[in-house]
C-alpha cells in the first residue's frame, strides 16, 4: 500500500493520521527509533498478569483492542486516497499563528495567514508565496522535503506498530464522545495505560522515552479509532543514557481526534506541556495548545502545484471574508 507523505511540517504542528503517532512526535522530537517488533517477546507474554482486569463491552481484552485499534489507525494513515485541506491555529506563550494546510500526493503545502489573529500583511503573505515557488521552482528542494517527510513518517509508523507491547492497558469505564472529540453521542471505552515492565524494545531510546509517561485512552470501540489519549509524564525520561537528552517529570499532553464529518477522524486538538533539556546543556520548554479545524477532502492525486494554488484561493477567500465582516456588522 503506498504510504501517504506527512511531512516535517506537518509534524511541527503535531499531525500526523493516527493520534498515537502524534503523542510520539511531541514525545521523541528528534531521537531516532530502531524498528518495532524486532526483538519483542511473544504477544502472550506482554500482557499483564492476573488477575485479569474487567475488560471492554463486547468481552475484549484490552490489549486486544488497542491491536485492533491500531490496525485501524493504521490503515486510515496510510490510505492515500483520503487527503485535506484545514486550518490550524497554535497557541504558545509567544503568541498565536494560523496556519492553512494542503495535502498533496507530493508533500504536505502550508501557509502562515495569521499571527496573534491578525491577518498577515501582504509583506508577510508575500514571504509565504515566495517559499512555496521556491519549492515549485526547485524540483531538487520539493525531492529532498518529500525523503524527509517519508523518513519522518516511517519512523512514527514503526513506533505506532509497537504501541499495543510498549504499554499495560487496563478497562477504565466509558464516556461518550462529543464535538470535541471522536464521533460525537457515539459511546467511548476508557483504558488506564502505563509501561509495559515486560517488554523488550529493540531500542534503549524507546525504552527510556516510553517508560515514563502513563495516562488514560478513550477508544470507539465500534470503529476502531482513537478519540482521545491524555497522559504524563510520571518520572525524569533520559535519551540516550542522557547525552542526547532529558524530558522532566511533569509533562504533560492531550490530543483528540474527531471524525471530521465525511467519515475520516483527523486530530483536531493538541495540548503539550513538556520542560526538559537537549544534548545535557540546552534547556527546552515546550507549551501549546493547538486546535485543527475547517476539514475539506480535495483529490487525492492533488499536486504540490495544485495545492499551492488553493492554499492561495483559500487565504484569498478569508481575506475577503475578514473585510466584509466589519462592514456588514455596520448595517
Amino acid at each position: 500500500m503506498e504510504s501517504k507523505p506527512q511531512g516535517r511540517d506537518f509534524v511541527r504542528v503535531w499531525l500526523g493520521r493516527s493520534i498515537a503517532v502524534a503523542v510520539l512526535a511531541a514525545l521523541l522530537p528528534a531521537v531516532p527509533i530502531a524498528a518495532a517488533g524486532q526483538s519483542s517477546p511473544p504477544q502472550s507474554s506482554l500482557i499483564q498478569s492476573s488477575p485479569a482486569p474487567p475488560s471492554p463491552p463486547g468481552n475484549t481484552a484490552p490489549a486486544e483492542l488497542v491491536r485492533q485499534t491500531v490496525t485501524a489507525e493504521l490503515a486510515a494513515f496510510q490510505d492515500p486516497s483520503v487527503k485535506h485541506q484545514f486550518r490550524s491555529r497554535k497557541q504558545t506563550p509567544r503568541g498565536s499563528q494560523t496556519k492553512l494546510y494542503v495535502e498533496t500526493h507530493d508533500a504536505m503545502a502550508g501557509m502562515v495567514i495569521a499571527y496573534d489573529d491578525r491577518p498577515a500583511t501582504e509583506a508577510e503573505l508575500a514571504g509565504e508565496r515566495a517559499h512555496l515557488q521556491g519549492l515549485l521552482d526547485q524540483p531538487e528542494q520539493l525531492r529532498h522535503k518529500q525523503a524527509q517527510e517519508k523518513e519522518t513518517t516511517d519512523r512514527f509508523v514503526r513506533i505506532l506498530k509497537a504501541l499495543p507491547d510498549v504499554y499495560v492497558y487496563e478497562y477504565d469505564g466509558t464516556e461518550t464522545a462529543t464535538a470535541d472529540f471522536g464521533k460525537a453521542g457515539e459511546p467511548l471505552v476508557r483504558l488506564k495505560f502505563r509501561p509495559n515492565p515486560n517488554y523488550t524494545p529493540p531500542s534503549h531510546l524507546s525504552e527510556q522515552a516510553l517508560g515514563g509517561t502513563q495516562g488514560t485512552l478513550l477508544i470507539d470501540a465500534e470503529r476502531h479509532r482513537i478519540a482521545r489519549i491524555e497522559g504524563s509524564v510520571f518520572k525524569d525520561v533520559t535519551f540516550g543514557w542522557g547525552f542526547f537528552g532529558r524530558l522532566d517529570k511533569g509533562g504533560h499532553f492531550l490530543i483528540a481526534q474527531s471524525d471530521v464529518g465525511d467519515g475520516s477522524w483527523e486530530i483536531t486538538r493538541m495540548t503539550l506541556s513538556f520542560t526538559g533539556k537537549i544534548l545535557l546543556v540546552k534547556s527546552f520548554n515546550m507549551v501549546s495548545d493547538e486546535v485543527l479545524s475547517d476539514f475539506h477532502r480535495v483529490p487525492p492525486n492533488l499536486t504540490f502545484a495544485q495545492g499551492v494554488d488553493l492554499l492561495k484561493a483559500e487565504q484569498t477567500k478569508l481575506a475577503q471574508n475578514h473585510l466584509q465582516s466589519p462592514a456588514e456588522s455596520a448595517h
